[in-house]
C-alpha cells in the first residue's frame, strides 16, 4: 500500500517522567480514535521501568512504542538538577532520534513530530528529515506563558527571580511571587536555568504548541495566547487529558474503604509520582492530619533522607518500609478513622469516588486535572518543578484550592496549622466556596471536550493541518 493511502502517522517523543508520558500518551489516544491517525511514542531507556513497560503495553495497538538507546551522562556533576539530566539526554538523543525518523519516514505516512516540554532540541531531528515539528506542553498555559517570556526576563535581569522587588506579571496570569516561580528558575547560576532559556527560545520554532489545559480553568492565559503574534507559534489547548482507560487494582483495598465513609467526607493526601517530604515534615503532616479529626486516605511514602523534594522523579518507588518514619502509635490511633497504603493507590479512582471531598496535592498539573474533572476542592502544598506557580493560580487565581499558611523559618509546616487547612476545606465556609468553584470547572471541562466543544475544535484543527502537511 502506498504512504498516501495509509493512515497519517506522528512521531512523538516524551521526555522522562510519567507526569509527561501520561498526557502524551492520552493525546495519541485521541488522536487515534477521534481523527485516525496512528502513533509511534519514543522515550527513553532512562524510563525503562517495569512499570512503565506495563504501561506502554496497556496502550492500544495503534499506538507503537519504543525506547531510544542509552546516552552517556556520566560526565555531568553529581548534583546537576533533574531539568538539566533531562536536557542533555534530549541533545545527545538527536542522532538516533533522526534513524528511528527516516524508518519511519520510510514505512508510514509520517505527517507530524511531538516533542513535550523538555523536548525542543529533538526538532534538530524532525528538521532534518523533513517532517513538522510541534511541540506539546503537558502543563498549562502559565508554565508556557512564562517560558516564552524567559529569555527576555533573563535578557533585562542580573538577580535571582527570588530576589526581584516584585511579583513576575505575564499576560493573562495572576501575578507570581519570584519565590514561588518554577523551582529550576531559583538560582541563575545552576546549568539548568540556562536551559530553562534555552528551551524557551527554542519554542518559538514550533510549528504549533499544543498544551494540556482548557479556556476555563486559564481565561486570561488563553485569551492572550490565542491571539496570533509575530515570532510565536499558534497555540491550542485540547486538555484536560488525563489517564484513561488502565485498570487501576485496589492491592489494598482503599476502595472498599472508601465504600464504607460517607459520602464528601475523606481526604486523599498524595504527592504524586515523584514527590517526597522530609522526614520531619512527614511526622508533622501526620500529626496534623490525626488531630483535624477528618478521615483520610495517605499514600505515604518513604522520606528524603536529604530532604530534596524530587528525590523519587526517575524511581517513584519507596526506598525503605513508609511506616517506620511515622510517629510512634500513629496506625494503631487512626486505624478507625483514616487508611494508610505503603506506596500507592489507584488516585483517579479515588478522586472520583463519591467518599471523596478533598484533595491534599503536590500541585502537579495531572493531578491537579484529575481533581478538577472530578470535582474535587484541594488543599495545595507543592513540592518542586513548577508546583509553585501551580499553587499560586489554583489558590490565588481560580480559586479551587486552599494552602496551608505559617510555616516555620525552615520550611516546615506545623501539625496544628495542617489540621486548620483541612478541617476549613472539609468543613469550613472556604472550603464551601472552593468547592462550588471546582464543580463549575468540571462542568467547563466536560463541555470543552464534547464535539462542538473548544478543546475538541483545537485538536480538530491539529489534525487537519498535519493530514495537510501542515
Amino acid at each position: 500500500m502506498e504512504n498516501g493511502n495509509r493512515a497519517p502517522h506522528v512521531a512523538m517523543v516524551s521526555t522522562p517522567g510519567m507526569g509527561h508520558l501520561i498526557p502524551l500518551a492520552e493525546l495519541a489516544k485521541r488522536l487515534v480514535a477521534q481523527h485516525g491517525f496512528s502513533i509511534t511514542l519514543i522515550t527513553f531507556s532512562s524510563m525503562a521501568s517495569k512499570n512503565q513497560k506495563a504501561y506502554f503495553d496497556s496502550l492500544p495497538s495503534s499506538i507503537s512504542s519504543m525506547f531510544l538507546p542509552p546516552v552517556e551522562l556520566s560526565d555531568l556533576p553529581s548534583d546537576a538538577r533533574i531539568e538539566t539530566l533531562i536536557s542533555v539526554e534530549v541533545e545527545r538523543s538527536v542522532p538516533a532520534l533522526v534513524t528511528i525518523l527516516r524508518e519511519l519516514k520510510l514505512k508510514t505516512r509520517l505527517v507530524a513530530f511531538v516533542a513535550d516540554l523538555f523536548g525542543a532540541d529533538a526538532f534538530d531531528a524532525a528538521i532534518e528529515v523533513g517532517v513538522p515539528h510541534y511541540l506539546f506542553m503537558p502543563s498549562n498555559l502559565q508554565l508556557l506563558s512564562l517560558l516564552l517570556h524567559l529569555p527576555a526576563i533573563a535578557a533585562a535581569t542580573t538577580c535571582e527571580i527570588r530576589d526581584l522587588p516584585g511579583p513576575v506579571e505575564l499576560p493573562g496570569c495572576v501575578p507570581i511571587p519570584g519565590s514561588e516561580i518554577l523551582h529550576p528558575l531559583q538560582e541563575r547560576s545552576n546549568p539548568c536555568y540556562k536551559w530553562m532559556v534555552h528551551h524557551g527560545e527554542r519554542y518559538r520554532e514550533a510549528r504549533g504548541i499544543l498544551v494540556n489545559t482548557f479556556e476555563a480553568i486559564e481565561p486570561g492565559s488563553a485569551r492572550i495566547l490565542q491571539q496570533a503574534e509575530p515570532g510565536r507559534p499558534p497555540v491550542y489547548p485540547i486538555g484536560p487529558l488525563i489517564k484513561t482507560g488502565a485498570a487501576e487494582v485496589d492491592v489494598h483495598g482503599c476502595l472498599n474503604w472508601l465504600d464504607e465513609q460517607p459520602p464528601r467526607s475523606v481526604l486523599f493526601v498524595s504527592f504524586g509520582s515523584a514527590g517526597t517530604l522530609n522526614k520531619e515534615q512527614l511526622g508533622e503532616l501526620a500529626l496534623g492530619l490525626e488531630i483535624s479529626g477528618q478521615r483520610f486516605l495517605w499514600v505515604v511514602r518513604s522520606p528524603s533522607d536529604e530532604g530534596e523534594t524530587s528525590a523519587a522523579y526517575f524511581d517513584p518507588q519507596s526506598k525503605k518500609d513508609p511506616f517506620g518514619f511515622l510517629p510512634s502509635g500513629f496506625l494503631e490511633r487512626t486505624k478507625e478513622m483514616g487508611m494508610v497504603v505503603s506506596s500507592w493507590a489507584p488516585q483517579i479512582r479515588v478522586l472520583s469516588h463519591v467518599s471523596t471531598g478533598g484533595f491534599l496535592s503536590h500541585c502537579g498539573w495531572n493531578s491537579t486535572l484529575e481533581s478538577v474533572v472530578n470535582g474535587v476542592p484541594m488543599v495545595a502544598w507543592p513540592l518542586f518543578a513548577e508546583q509553585k506557580q501551580n499553587a499560586v493560580m489554583l489558590v490565588d487565581g481560580i480559586g479551587v484550592a486552599l494552602r496551608p499558611g505559617a510555616r516555620r523559618a525552615d520550611g516546615v509546616v506545623e501539625r496544628e496549622e495542617i489540621a486548620r487547612v483541612t478541617r476549613e476545606l472539609m468543613e469550613g465556609e472556604e472550603g464551601m466556596r472552593v468547592r462550588t468553584k471546582v464543580r463549575e470547572l468540571k462542568e467547563a471541562a466536560e463541555r470543552g471536550l464534547r464535539e462542538e466543544g473548544k478543546s475538541y475544535k483545537a485538536l480538530q484543527e491539529v489534525a487537519n493541518k498535519w493530514k495537510r502537511g501542515e
